[in-house]
């Protein structure tokens, strides 16, 4: 039966112990987890209590894993989930995981997806597109659609307006091109960029007029 050879402080972690398994290292794991499981050194590991040893482990390396994406850049809990799974960690080690990042802050799609549409905004994208682009990172439609205008509105920005000056940026680029050619082009890079609904036309009808 596995045997506890070795607990200490891990040097790297405050209250972490490092745990070490027959004389090997097994997992760095919240002494409070250690205490409550009752490990000593020299705690047989009966199969129940080894397997949940080994939940432990993968909870933590799951944890440790989605903190190291964020740190890197804001995630939102579905694209994070997806990342740890392609990593091949355990499904309920991830969602134990995430569940303590969002319990400590760490993790919340409302200002995720807040934050990005205000990044994206500011640099022309249409609200369809941000859009478009939570939903493939997980946000669920309604937070998405919420965090978009929120953005708007925080960075003063008036799709309309925004619209307009996107239009007449880009319309100003292809200028040389025939002008069907030239409206086909415009229109299908306003599309791209996220922009739709009825007034879309209109707006590059008064673009190409001021050409």
């Amino acid at each position: 039966m596995p045997r506890v050879t070795g607990l200490a402080p891990d040097p790297r972690q405050a209250g972490y112990r490092l745990v070490e398994v027959d004389r090997g290292r097994f997992a760095s794991l919240p002494a409070d987890a250690v205490v409550a499981l009752g490990l000593t050194v020299g705690t047989e590991l009966s199969g129940p209590l080894h397997a949940r040893l080994q939940e432990l482990a993968d909870i933590e390396a799951a944890y440790r894993a989605a903190s190291r994406a964020l740190a890197a850049r804001g995630r939102a809990r579905g694209d994070l989930r997806r990342r740890l799974a392609q990593k091949q960690h355990p499904p309920q080690a991830v969602e134990q995981a995430l569940a303590r990042l969002e319990e400590r802050g760490l993790l919340d799609d409302g200002r995720f997806a807040v934050d990005y549409a205000a990044r994206r905004a500011t640099k022309g994208r249409g609200p369809a597109r941000i859009v478009a682009d939570l939903l493939a990172q997980g946000v669920a439609r309604g937070l998405a659609e919420t965090a978009v205008r929120d953005a708007f509105a925080q960075e003063g920005l008036d799709p309309a307006t925004t619209l307009r000056a996107v239009a007449a940026r880009r319309a100003a680029q292809l200028a040389g091109l025939d002008p069907s050619v030239r409206r086909r082009r415009l229109l299908a890079y306003l599309s791209r960029r996220g922009y739709r609904g009825a007034g879309l036309r209109q707006v590059v009808d008064e673009v190409e007029r001021g050409l």
